[in-house]
């Protein structure tokens, strides 16, 4: 990426459409030519892990996430409200406001070698997307796989980002040393929806081929479905043509659940089907009047139709129905053997 043309605001705070904006550790602020209308604002953070608050039903204790934000802009986002902790909006600036933690491999490093670090499971994607397009720029992520498959920390990834492919190798390689389990998150793969629904994502194909590319290396990839979107992308029909290139693609495992109406992505999503479907709003308000996730009768429903389209497409399947966020699976699976290489860690 050419960021040649990029300005940049120096610390402590930022002037731009959103004000002043002041954040710990705030190093500078940075536009390009290539991310019209986005900011990036760079942070030297103190910390990389966090700990999972023990409420969660996640099934892992730690997670990393090296931005905040995500240029995905996916209209359904349930990550979205914990911009409004930073002063921003849950809707555009979530999509063009993106934090970006620059030393976070560093202090990863750091953390994950310290006696006391007991090698717990690790997860990465479960908040914003890792493999946004910021990280063609500032090439986080193999640092971050570095530190923790060198310390010997299991981890797992999440993404949407077809950027993801860059470091396979690294990965297949870091799956020498630890558990490595990876996951690919497609919702929708209508074309038009998905522009209008999650336009900053890659296609549902290029998708589908960077999980290809990952189950050639060996590697068992779980796909996740979700959010199923009730009246768009629910019906049987639409659940088995999913599934059916999900498993060409070379998937082993499918995660499915229904879409979940947090606040910030609620009144992101409400206002997205007043302007693009209107005729379903109504149905809308009624499904989710009483809680973030559709009634329990819908969910029975829709693990009625997908269970047995998940079995006849030889794949195996789990629900996420209850879970407040996507997370990989409690037991990671790690890449099928290969021919023995130079340890790179």
């Amino acid at each position: 990426m050419r960021w040649s043309a990029q300005s940049t605001t120096d610390a402590p705070g930022t002037t731009g459409a959103t004000g002043t904006l002041e954040l710990p550790g705030l190093v500078r602020t940075t536009t390009a030519p290539e991310f019209v209308g986005m900011q990036f604002h760079e942070v030297r953070a103190k910390s990389a892990l966090n700990r999972v608050p023990a409420r969660s039903s996640m099934p892992f204790d730690w997670t990393v996430n090296p931005y905040r934000g995500c240029s995905h802009a996916c209209v359904y986002c349930f990550a979205r409200n914990t911009h409004s902790y930073l002063d921003l909006d849950s809707g555009r600036d979530f999509d063009r406001q993106v934090v970006v933690k620059v030393n976070v491999a560093d202090v990863l490093a750091a953390e994950v070698n310290r006696p006391r670090w007991g090698r717990e499971h690790v997860a990465l994607g479960t908040n914003t997307d890792p493999y946004q397009r910021a990280e063609g720029r500032y090439g986080l992520m193999p640092g971050i796989i570095e530190a923790l498959a060198d310390s010997g920390t299991p981890f797992s990834l999440l993404t949407k980002g077809t950027l993801l492919r860059r470091d396979l190798p690294l990965l297949a390689r870091a799956a020498d040393a630890v558990p490595v389990d990876l996951a690919m998150s497609i919702a929708v793969f209508d074309d038009d929806l998905q522009q209008s629904i999650e336009p900053g994502t890659p296609s549902p194909r290029a998708r589908l081929a960077t999980v290809r590319a990952a189950a050639d290396l060996g590697f068992r990839v779980t796909v996740f479905l979700m959010p199923i979107l009730p009246y768009l992308t629910d019906s049987s029909q639409q659940l088995d043509d999913a599934l059916s290139v999900i498993a060409d693609a070379g998937a082993h495992r499918v995660v499915y659940g229904a879409l979940h109406l947090r606040p910030g992505a609620r009144e992101w999503y409400v206002g997205w089907l007043r302007d693009h479907r209107p005729d379903i709003l109504d149905a809308y308000t009624g499904m989710y009047a009483r809680s973030a996730y559709p009634p329990r009768a819908y969910r029975q429903m829709l693990a009625r139709r997908i269970t047995p389209l998940i079995a006849r497409h030889g794949l195996q399947g789990q629900v996420d129905e209850e879970a407040p966020r996507p997370a990989p699976a409690a037991a990671p699976t790690t890449a099928a053997p290969r021919p023995a290489q130079p340890a790179l860690f």
